[in-house]
């Protein structure tokens, strides 16, 4: 006999994560999506209600998908351009200077497809301080993107990168050092 049909139609997440995230997506469509770009303080305090931690001088754009704010910390003056998509059921930490790039997905989650109900596994992304990921790059669950790294335009982040260095490529692999110039 085979084994009964897993039960795809129940959500991984609790309810009052779920009414949560409705609160939060109503929130930001009708306070912050239409908010100007320039008012970027304001979208920082709409963030900050939410739970998220956001350092002073960040500059969040307001066409950015953010999942989960409670689950994203900006230090000082990051910056997440327009069109970039946070899904994050784990934490997302942006360092001090780091730039996202128009149209790039950070994905903290995914499911493991070697087990029969595809759980959600959830990892931890971490982006270093002065490191820039390119525009619609994507980064996988739990990679840290170096100190200083660049990711390249449509790389695809599937392992952590190192410090100072430049990455491109699917999958993403190291190109070149990269040198700081102050």
């Amino acid at each position: 006999m085979p084994p009964p049909e897993p039960e795809f139609r129940r959500s991984p997440f609790p309810l009052r994560q779920q009414l949560a995230r409705l609160g939060w997506r109503t929130f930001w469509a009708l306070f912050m999506r239409p908010s100007p770009r320039v008012c970027h303080g304001w979208r920082a305090f709409g963030l900050r209600l939410w739970g998220a931690r956001i350092g002073p001088g960040c500059r969040i754009y307001p066409r950015v998908t953010v999942w989960a704010p409670w689950n994203l910390e900006c230090d000082g003056n990051a910056c997440v351009a327009d069109g970039v998509e946070l899904y994050n059921p784990a934490p997302i930490l942006l360092g001090e200077r780091s730039v996202v790039s128009q149209g790039a997905y950070l994905c903290t989650a995914s499911h493991d497809y070697e087990k029969r109900l595809f759980p959600l596994v959830a990892k931890a992304i971490r982006v270093g301080r002065d490191a820039w990921i390119g525009a619609r790059a994507m980064v996988l669950p739990g990679c840290e993107i170096g100190e200083g790294c660049v990711i390249g335009l449509g790389s695809v982040v599937t392992r952590s990168t190192p410090a100072w260095s430049v990455c491109a490529g699917n999958p993403c692999r190291v190109v070149k050092e990269r040198y700081s110039r102050e």
